[in-house]
Protein backbone atom coordinates (compact mmCIF):
# COMPACT_ATOMS: atom_id res chain seq x y z
CA UNK A 1 0.00 0.00 0.00
CA UNK A 2 1.38 3.45 -0.85
CA UNK A 3 2.47 5.17 2.35
CA UNK A 4 3.49 8.74 3.13
CA UNK A 5 6.59 8.90 0.86
CA UNK A 6 4.71 7.40 -2.08
CA UNK A 7 1.74 9.75 -1.71
CA UNK A 8 4.07 12.74 -1.27
CA UNK A 9 5.87 11.65 -4.44
CA UNK A 10 2.59 11.50 -6.36
CA UNK A 11 1.60 14.95 -5.08
CA UNK A 12 4.96 16.41 -6.09
CA UNK A 13 4.64 14.84 -9.54
CA UNK A 14 1.08 16.03 -10.17
CA UNK A 15 1.46 19.62 -8.94
CA UNK A 16 3.38 21.04 -11.92
CA UNK A 17 1.21 19.14 -14.38
CA UNK A 18 -2.35 19.87 -13.24
CA UNK A 19 -2.35 22.89 -10.89
CA UNK A 20 -4.13 25.81 -12.51
CA UNK A 21 -6.06 23.58 -14.90
CA UNK A 22 -9.84 23.62 -15.08
CA UNK A 23 -11.88 20.43 -14.80
CA UNK A 24 -13.99 20.26 -17.97
CA UNK A 25 -15.56 16.85 -17.52
CA UNK A 26 -15.29 13.73 -15.37
CA UNK A 27 -15.71 10.25 -16.84
CA UNK A 28 -15.76 6.96 -14.96
CA UNK A 29 -15.90 3.26 -15.74
CA UNK A 30 -19.19 2.74 -13.92
CA UNK A 31 -17.48 0.48 -11.39
CA UNK A 32 -17.24 1.37 -7.73
CA UNK A 33 -13.92 1.59 -5.98
CA UNK A 34 -13.73 0.58 -2.32
CA UNK A 35 -16.76 2.83 -1.81
CA UNK A 36 -19.16 4.26 -4.42
CA UNK A 37 -17.66 7.20 -6.29
CA UNK A 38 -18.92 10.68 -5.37
CA UNK A 39 -21.03 12.81 -7.68
CA UNK A 40 -18.41 14.80 -9.58
CA UNK A 41 -20.95 17.33 -10.88
CA UNK A 42 -20.08 19.85 -8.17
CA UNK A 43 -16.44 20.07 -9.26
CA UNK A 44 -16.99 20.23 -13.01
CA UNK A 45 -15.70 23.61 -14.30
CA UNK A 46 -13.70 24.19 -11.09
CA UNK A 47 -9.98 24.97 -11.27
CA UNK A 48 -7.36 23.01 -9.32
CA UNK A 49 -5.73 25.59 -7.06
CA UNK A 50 -3.45 23.28 -5.09
CA UNK A 51 -2.62 19.66 -4.34
CA UNK A 52 -1.24 18.56 -1.01
CA UNK A 53 -1.17 15.56 1.29
CA UNK A 54 -2.66 14.75 4.67
CA UNK A 55 -1.55 11.34 5.94
CA UNK A 56 -2.04 9.06 2.91
CA UNK A 57 -4.73 11.22 1.29
CA UNK A 58 -4.23 13.37 -1.77
CA UNK A 59 -6.15 16.62 -1.34
CA UNK A 60 -7.10 18.64 -4.41
CA UNK A 61 -8.13 22.18 -3.39
CA UNK A 62 -10.47 23.75 -5.94
CA UNK A 63 -11.42 27.35 -6.61
CA UNK A 64 -15.14 26.76 -5.91
CA UNK A 65 -14.64 26.07 -2.19
CA UNK A 66 -14.79 22.32 -2.81
CA UNK A 67 -12.05 19.80 -2.03
CA UNK A 68 -11.50 16.44 -3.68
CA UNK A 69 -9.98 13.81 -1.36
CA UNK A 70 -8.41 10.65 -2.77
CA UNK A 71 -6.85 7.56 -1.19
CA UNK A 72 -4.84 5.28 -3.46
CA UNK A 73 -5.73 2.08 -1.62
CA UNK A 74 -3.39 -0.80 -2.50
CA UNK A 75 -2.85 -0.29 -6.22
CA UNK A 76 -4.12 3.17 -7.17
CA UNK A 77 -2.14 5.25 -9.67
CA UNK A 78 -2.55 8.70 -11.21
CA UNK A 79 -1.31 9.46 -14.71
CA UNK A 80 -1.49 12.64 -16.77
CA UNK A 81 -2.22 11.99 -20.44
CA UNK A 82 -3.57 13.79 -23.48
CA UNK A 83 -7.37 14.08 -23.55
CA UNK A 84 -7.77 11.70 -26.45
CA UNK A 85 -5.42 9.01 -25.09
CA UNK A 86 -7.04 5.59 -25.04
CA UNK A 87 -8.19 4.42 -21.61
CA UNK A 88 -5.78 1.90 -20.12
CA UNK A 89 -6.86 -1.32 -18.48
CA UNK A 90 -8.15 -0.70 -14.95
CA UNK A 91 -8.71 3.02 -15.57
CA UNK A 92 -11.75 3.96 -13.50
CA UNK A 93 -11.86 7.76 -13.41
CA UNK A 94 -10.70 10.39 -15.88
CA UNK A 95 -10.78 14.11 -15.19
CA UNK A 96 -10.61 15.93 -18.51
CA UNK A 97 -8.74 19.18 -17.91
CA UNK A 98 -8.06 22.35 -19.84
CA UNK A 99 -5.19 22.49 -22.34
CA UNK A 100 -6.00 19.03 -23.70
CA UNK A 101 -4.80 16.92 -20.77
CA UNK A 102 -6.53 14.38 -18.55
CA UNK A 103 -5.85 13.21 -15.01
CA UNK A 104 -6.46 9.46 -15.10
CA UNK A 105 -6.92 7.18 -12.11
CA UNK A 106 -6.10 3.47 -12.48
CA UNK A 107 -6.66 0.88 -9.78
CA UNK A 108 -6.25 -2.84 -10.42
CA UNK A 109 -7.76 -4.00 -7.14
CA UNK A 110 -10.16 -1.05 -6.73
CA UNK A 111 -9.35 -0.51 -3.05
CA UNK A 112 -8.87 3.24 -3.52
CA UNK A 113 -11.61 5.71 -2.68
CA UNK A 114 -12.57 9.33 -3.16
CA UNK A 115 -14.91 11.97 -1.80
CA UNK A 116 -15.80 15.63 -2.25
CA UNK A 117 -16.45 18.03 0.62
CA UNK A 118 -16.74 21.74 1.34
CA UNK A 119 -13.27 23.16 1.88
CA UNK A 120 -14.39 24.91 5.08
CA UNK A 121 -15.35 21.52 6.55
CA UNK A 122 -12.28 19.63 5.38
CA UNK A 123 -10.70 19.04 8.80
CA UNK A 124 -14.01 17.69 10.12
CA UNK A 125 -14.26 15.09 7.36
CA UNK A 126 -14.60 11.58 8.86
CA UNK A 127 -11.47 10.39 7.07
CA UNK A 128 -9.33 13.21 8.50
CA UNK A 129 -10.68 14.33 11.85
CA UNK A 130 -9.11 11.59 13.99
CA UNK A 131 -5.70 11.49 12.34
CA UNK A 132 -2.56 11.92 14.40
CA UNK A 133 0.36 14.26 13.79
CA UNK A 134 2.37 14.47 10.60
CA UNK A 135 5.76 12.83 11.21
CA UNK A 136 7.75 15.45 9.31
CA UNK A 137 6.49 18.34 11.44
CA UNK A 138 7.81 19.67 14.75
CA UNK A 139 4.63 18.39 16.43
CA UNK A 140 6.03 14.88 16.18
CA UNK A 141 8.62 14.71 18.94
CA UNK A 142 9.81 12.33 21.66
CA UNK A 143 8.01 14.16 24.45
CA UNK A 144 4.57 13.88 22.89
CA UNK A 145 5.24 10.34 21.68
CA UNK A 146 6.13 9.25 25.21
CA UNK A 147 2.87 10.72 26.51
CA UNK A 148 0.92 8.85 23.83
CA UNK A 149 2.66 5.55 24.60
CA UNK A 150 2.80 5.64 28.40
CA UNK A 151 -0.10 3.20 28.85
CA UNK A 152 0.43 1.14 25.69
CA UNK A 153 1.28 -2.53 26.29
CA UNK A 154 1.29 -3.30 22.58
CA UNK A 155 4.47 -3.36 20.51
CA UNK A 156 6.25 -0.20 19.47
CA UNK A 157 5.90 -1.15 15.80
CA UNK A 158 2.13 -1.40 16.04
CA UNK A 159 2.00 1.99 17.71
CA UNK A 160 4.10 3.92 15.23
CA UNK A 161 1.87 2.45 12.52
CA UNK A 162 -1.24 3.70 14.34
CA UNK A 163 -2.58 6.68 12.38
CA UNK A 164 -4.21 8.06 15.51
CA UNK A 165 -0.70 8.60 16.94
CA UNK A 166 1.36 9.48 13.88
CA UNK A 167 0.33 9.22 10.25
CA UNK A 168 1.93 7.59 7.24
CA UNK A 169 4.57 5.38 8.88
CA UNK A 170 3.74 2.20 7.00
CA UNK A 171 5.15 -1.28 7.39
CA UNK A 172 8.30 -0.71 5.36
CA UNK A 173 9.23 2.57 7.04
CA UNK A 174 8.43 1.30 10.54
CA UNK A 175 10.82 -1.65 10.09
CA UNK A 176 13.57 0.51 8.63
CA UNK A 177 13.24 3.22 11.30
CA UNK A 178 13.27 0.73 14.18
CA UNK A 179 16.42 -0.87 12.79
CA UNK A 180 18.25 2.45 12.58
CA UNK A 181 17.14 3.29 16.14
CA UNK A 182 18.25 -0.13 17.45
CA UNK A 183 14.79 -0.95 18.82
CA UNK A 184 13.19 -4.40 18.55
CA UNK A 185 9.80 -4.19 16.78
CA UNK A 186 8.16 -6.28 19.52
CA UNK A 187 9.38 -4.09 22.40
CA UNK A 188 6.42 -2.92 24.53
CA UNK A 189 5.73 0.69 23.58
CA UNK A 190 5.46 1.95 27.16
CA UNK A 191 8.82 0.42 28.11
CA UNK A 192 10.91 2.67 25.87
CA UNK A 193 12.95 5.46 27.41
CA UNK A 194 12.86 9.09 26.33
CA UNK A 195 16.29 8.60 24.77
CA UNK A 196 15.10 5.62 22.72
CA UNK A 197 12.01 7.50 21.59
CA UNK A 198 14.14 10.48 20.64
CA UNK A 199 16.26 8.24 18.43
CA UNK A 200 13.17 6.65 16.93
CA UNK A 201 11.58 10.00 16.07
CA UNK A 202 14.86 11.14 14.51
CA UNK A 203 15.13 8.03 12.35
CA UNK A 204 11.47 8.01 11.32
CA UNK A 205 11.94 11.54 9.98
CA UNK A 206 15.24 10.57 8.37
CA UNK A 207 13.86 7.45 6.66
CA UNK A 208 10.76 9.22 5.35
CA UNK A 209 12.79 12.13 3.96
CA UNK A 210 15.21 9.75 2.23
CA UNK A 211 12.30 7.77 0.79
CA UNK A 212 10.66 10.91 -0.60
CA UNK A 213 13.93 11.93 -2.27
CA UNK A 214 14.15 8.43 -3.79
CA UNK A 215 10.59 8.66 -5.10
CA UNK A 216 9.14 6.14 -2.65
CA UNK A 217 9.38 2.35 -2.67
CA UNK A 218 8.13 0.24 -5.55
CA UNK A 219 7.42 -3.28 -4.32
CA UNK A 220 4.66 -4.26 -6.75
CA UNK A 221 2.27 -1.67 -8.21
CA UNK A 222 3.44 1.75 -7.07
CA UNK A 223 4.68 4.14 -9.75
CA UNK A 224 5.20 7.89 -9.67
CA UNK A 225 3.02 10.29 -11.65
CA UNK A 226 5.45 9.95 -14.57
CA UNK A 227 4.99 6.17 -14.60
CA UNK A 228 8.47 5.45 -13.24
CA UNK A 229 9.15 3.36 -10.11
CA UNK A 230 10.45 4.65 -6.80
CA UNK A 231 13.96 3.59 -5.81
CA UNK A 232 14.03 3.56 -2.01
CA UNK A 233 13.81 -0.26 -2.06
CA UNK A 234 17.50 -0.23 -3.02
CA UNK A 235 18.21 1.30 0.40
CA UNK A 236 16.36 -1.26 2.53
CA UNK A 237 18.48 -2.40 5.47
CA UNK A 238 16.05 -5.01 6.84
CA UNK A 239 12.71 -4.97 5.03
CA UNK A 240 12.29 -8.05 2.84
CA UNK A 241 15.81 -9.27 3.70
CA UNK A 242 14.98 -12.18 6.03
CA UNK A 243 17.83 -14.70 6.08
CA UNK A 244 20.29 -12.24 4.56
CA UNK A 245 23.20 -10.86 6.63
CA UNK A 246 22.70 -7.65 8.58
CA UNK A 247 24.59 -4.84 6.89
CA UNK A 248 26.02 -3.81 10.27
CA UNK A 249 26.86 -7.02 12.16
CA UNK A 250 26.31 -9.83 9.59
CA UNK A 251 23.73 -11.64 11.77
CA UNK A 252 20.86 -13.08 9.69
CA UNK A 253 17.87 -10.75 9.41
CA UNK A 254 14.77 -12.30 10.97
CA UNK A 255 11.09 -12.03 10.09
CA UNK A 256 8.14 -12.17 12.48
CA UNK A 257 4.44 -11.44 12.02
CA UNK A 258 2.83 -8.73 14.15
CA UNK A 259 -0.87 -7.96 13.87
CA UNK A 260 -0.90 -9.69 10.51
CA UNK A 261 2.04 -7.69 9.13
CA UNK A 262 5.57 -8.91 8.49
CA UNK A 263 8.31 -7.28 10.56
CA UNK A 264 12.01 -7.52 9.73
CA UNK A 265 14.81 -6.92 12.21
CA UNK A 266 18.34 -7.84 13.27
CA UNK A 267 18.27 -9.87 16.51
CA UNK A 268 21.74 -8.62 17.43
CA UNK A 269 21.34 -4.91 16.66
CA UNK A 270 17.74 -4.78 17.94
CA UNK A 271 17.59 -6.66 21.22
CA UNK A 272 14.36 -6.73 23.21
Amino acid sequence: MPELPEVETVVNGLKPQVMGHRILDVRNSGKNLRYPLPDFTSITHATINDIHRRAKYLIFSLDNQQTLLWHLGMTGQFHVLENDAEAAKHEHVRLDLSENISLCYRDTRRFGYADICDTNNLLAHPWLKKLGVEPLTDEFDAKQLKINLQTRNTSIKQNIMDNAIVVGVGNIYASESLFRAGIHPAAPAKSLSSKQLGLLVLHIKEVLKEAIIAGGSTISDFVKADGKPGYFAHSFKVYGRDGEPCLVCKSPIQRIVQAGRASFFCPNCQKV
